[in-house]
């Protein structure tokens, strides 16, 4: 059995803290760590971060969508854009590549997903939006 949120929000950067506090308090159904959740919310941040700069360059007319689902003990967090998508995805989820460095981006977001998420899946089309797709589990024995 499985449980799911949808929230579509516009694309501003305030928006970005919205979405951290909507995934903490959904996945505080599996009573995660606090580690857990500081995880969770710091790939949330990134994957939101990404859409609104790199998806609709800031274009606050735009919507970003998020979707979470809680099934067993595993969270599975979506967020899409309809924006410019990506080109060169195995590029742009090199460490340090950005393709926005006159905004003085780190160009770490994907490897900050990756690394605090069990499963980071991205697909895109150029010129149509990108989605992301994060796992993580919670609760395992220790």
């Amino acid at each position: 059995m499985s449980n799911t949120i949808e929230v579509k929000f516009s694309a501003k950067s305030e928006n970005e803290s919205l979405a951290r506090v909507i995934v903490a308090s959904f996945a505080a159904k599996l009573d995660p760590t606090l580690d857990e959740i500081a995880d969770i919310k710091t790939a949330v941040s990134e994957a939101v971060t990404n859409a609104i700069i790199h998806g609709y360059e800031e274009d606050e007319s735009k919507f970003v969508y998020l979707r979470c689902t809680i099934q067993k003990n595993t969270i599975k967090i979506v967020v899409e854009d309809r924006g410019n998508g990506i080109e060169d995805i195995q590029m742009a989820m090199q460490p340090l590549y950005t393709s926005k460095p006159e905004l003085e981006r780190s160009g770490m977001g994907f490897t900050v997903m990756e690394s605090f998420m069990d499963d980071v899946k991205v697909s895109s089309i150029k010129g149509d939006g990108t989605k992301i797709v994060m796992t993580k589990k919670i609760n395992l024995p220790k």
